[in-house]
């Protein structure tokens, strides 16, 4: 067990374990099909990765999708809708229309970066009951399903990685794991493979299970009924610009801003923790979702609450966000790497692009040593 995990929460293999006697599912052969951690009991070395090479279970079956024509209809005509939207927010749309618009895009981000991924995917931090009905009430106007669904297939996404048990495996392609896989029927091994998940924890939270029973009243009222009227009947927006614009551009939006986690982050970005897997750091999908761009680390280290190695606000909101509610006591248990353990694993597995880490450093070009202003300098 790394120095940082924490004992009381169950460990991987009593995790599948759990769910095995529940679902019929057999441990051993879901663990021996596992390409990542999901939490920080899973890791299996000193720096938090897997002793197995994951290189030979990273695959895409060849077979024919099934198309999910619903869905096909559905996102094409949010698409159409969005671009409507946009045209409209140039021409003819309130600035206060905007700006709400705008809001919602922040507030229902935070319900899923926060939210669903971090609280209640990843269990990187704790929160009282205040904080986390505010982060359903956000993660219900961002419409991505409810968070025990969401946090169900992430922590399958992240424990079969790359893998036809992934929801949105990558090594299908960019369209397939930013829409494509919302456009066809599951993979039998997304199914399979989740049974042996462990969700007793989302089972006990009461918030969550009340979000999931109500989803289908909740949902509607949140990231439709409600976002088209305020424009309406607060500041006498138009139907037409309040749908458009309030509505379908941004729920477009952030939708395609979570997808590019899946999909940009996968593919383009280095690699200074681990060069053998596929996510990257990538800074403009940080700094679209709040974040959540930084992906190479926090595949490498899932249960990070900053799901970044630095602390950085401009680039990590989310981080921000939680540091302020742990200030005011609403989140707590916050659960970080040592700066010694990712050191360990740069070296390890890095790509070599890592920035050096400090002073002193091997790898300081002698130049900018040289050129370095001490102030307060003290002969030795």
């Amino acid at each position: 067990m790394p120095p940082n995990a924490a004992p009381p929460t169950p460990a991987l293999s009593e995790s599948l374990l759990a769910s095995a006697n529940i679902d019929g599912a057999n441990p051993k052969v879901l663990h021996e099909a596992t390409t990542g951690v999901l939490f920080e009991q899973d890791a299996e070395t000193i720096d938090g990765g897997l002793v197995k090479d994951i290189e030979r279970l990273k695959k895409a079956e060849k077979r024919k999708l099934k198309l999910v024509w619903r869905n096909i209809i559905a996102f094409g005509y949010l698409h159409l809708a969005a671009l409507y939207g946009a045209y409209l927010m140039f021409t003819s749309a309130k600035w206060q229309t905007i700006v709400f618009a705008f809001a919602l895009y922040v507030v229902s981000g935070l319900g899923i970066t926060a939210g669903a991924h971090r609280l209640w995917a990843h269990r990187s931090y704790k929160a009282k009951w205040p904080l986390r009905l505010i982060l359903m009430i956000f993660n219900t106007i961002a419409f991505q399903d409810a968070a025990y669904h969401w946090a169900r297939d992430h922590r399958v996404h992240h424990k079969y990685s790359e893998t036809d048990a992934d929801p949105h495996n990558a090594t299908r392609g960019f369209f397939f794991s930013h829409i494509g896989w919302l456009l066809c029927k599951k993979h039998p091994e997304v199914k399979a493979k989740g049974k042996g998940v462990d969700l007793s924890d989302l089972k006990a939270d009461p918030i969550i299970m009340f979000q999931k029973k109500y989803y289908l009243i909740l949902m509607p009222i949140l990231c439709f009924i409600l976002p088209t009227m305020i424009p309406m009947y607060g500041w006498n927006e138009s139907f037409m610009n309040s749908w458009f614009v309030a509505t379908m551009f941004r729920w477009c939006f952030i939708l395609n801003i979570t997808w590019l986690v899946n999909s940009a982050a996968h593919k383009f970005g280095g690699k200074p923790y681990d060069k053998y897997i596929n996510p990257a750091e990538n800074k403009s999908v940080a700094i679209l979702a709040f974040g959540e761009g930084w992906h190479n680390y926090h595949h490498v280290f899932p249960w990070d609450y900053k799901t970044a190695e630095f602390g950085n606000y401009s680039m990590n909101m989310t981080t921000g966000f939680i540091d302020f509610f742990a200030k005011i006591g609403w989140a707590y248990d916050l659960k970080t790497v040592s700066a010694d353990i990712i050191k360990k694993r740069v070296k390890r597995t890095g790509d070599g692009s890592h920035a050096t880490w400090g002073w002193g450093d091997k790898d300081q070009p002698k130049d900018e040593i040289d050129n370095a202003i001490i102030i307060n300098k003290k002969d030795e």
